[in-house]
């Protein structure tokens, strides 16, 4: 039987991804909502395949956009998902056991692992796991905060006790190399603007050692070696954009000396 659960999501151009992402999650939930902000693609039908309130709304930023879709939802639990997400069998057991065991009665919300498929496998070590988010959570105490202009995703807020399920949220978020690069050279910018707001000056030494700390805390200190080549290419790019955001700070403090 599905439980009292609405699955709030946030659209745009998702087809290929939303098929997989719902049927994860077939027969677990009551509801599932969809704020879609102006999709060309199949992804409305895609929605009605799964039987979803399809709801069209101009982007708002990340936040906005899923406190929006959260609004809509009905049920007194949500599971908030990315379209490029997807229920592992093991998670999808841990959520119905949430509620069937009453674990619902005691916790406002729940952590899961997130996990991701990258250059033909998942990522099980290093920095990129467990990558806990929390994703199932009581709707009145739910509340998505992040800056409407930002590129960098918002963070979900729940005041109330957590608990942890089992199993991972599979991320399919990079399809390849260049799709992460492009994504990273993106984040070197928002972090150059925030430092620059933020008034803090730029660091020889954080630009020199703490490349080098990334590299060997994700390799070494958490075994990002035991995932192959993919572990030791992510450990060498997460080391990389690092050096990248603390030298497009440095960059955006040169420019503001540049005479007129």
């Amino acid at each position: 039987m599905p439980h009292p659960i609405s699955i709030a999501i946030i659209s745009k151009n998702e087809e290929a991804n939303l098929r997989r992402c719902l049927a994860s999650a077939a027969g677990l939930v009551e509801e599932i909502v969809i704020v879609d902000s102006g999709s060309t693609d199949g992804t409305a039908a895609v929605a009605a395949e799964f039987g979803a309130r399809f709801v069209q709304q101009d982007w708002l930023g990340f936040a906005a956009q899923k406190n929006l879709c959260n609004s809509f939802c009905t049920q007194p639990w949500i599971l908030a998902l990315d379209c490029d997400e997807e229920l592992s069998p093991e998670l999808k057991a841990a959520i119905a056991a949430f509620f069937e065991k009453g674990d619902a009665a005691t916790h406002d919300a729940a952590w899961m692992a997130r996990c991701v498929w990258f250059l033909g496998r998942w990522i099980r070590h290093g920095d990129w796991y467990p990558d806990k988010k929390v994703r199932l959570f009581r709707r009145e105490k739910g509340q998505w905060e992040g800056h409407a202009n930002s590129q960098v995703h918002e963070r979900l807020v729940v005041d109330g006790p957590h608990t942890t399920l089992r199993g991972d949220l599979y991320h399919y978020s990079f399809s390849d190399m260049k799709h992460y690069l492009d994504k990273h050279l993106t984040y070197t910018d928002v972090f150059a603007d925030h430092e620059k707001a933020q008034g803090r000056g730029w660091s020889v030494l954080d630009a020199v050692f703490r490349p080098w700390w990334r590299f060997f805390r994700a390799y070494f200190i958490r075994l990002g070696f035991l995932d192959g080549f993919p572990g030791f290419w992510i450990a060498i790019a997460t080391a990389f954009f690092t050096f990248m955001r603390y030298s497009r700070a440095y960059e955006a403090r040169v420019a503001d000396k540049q005479p007129h």
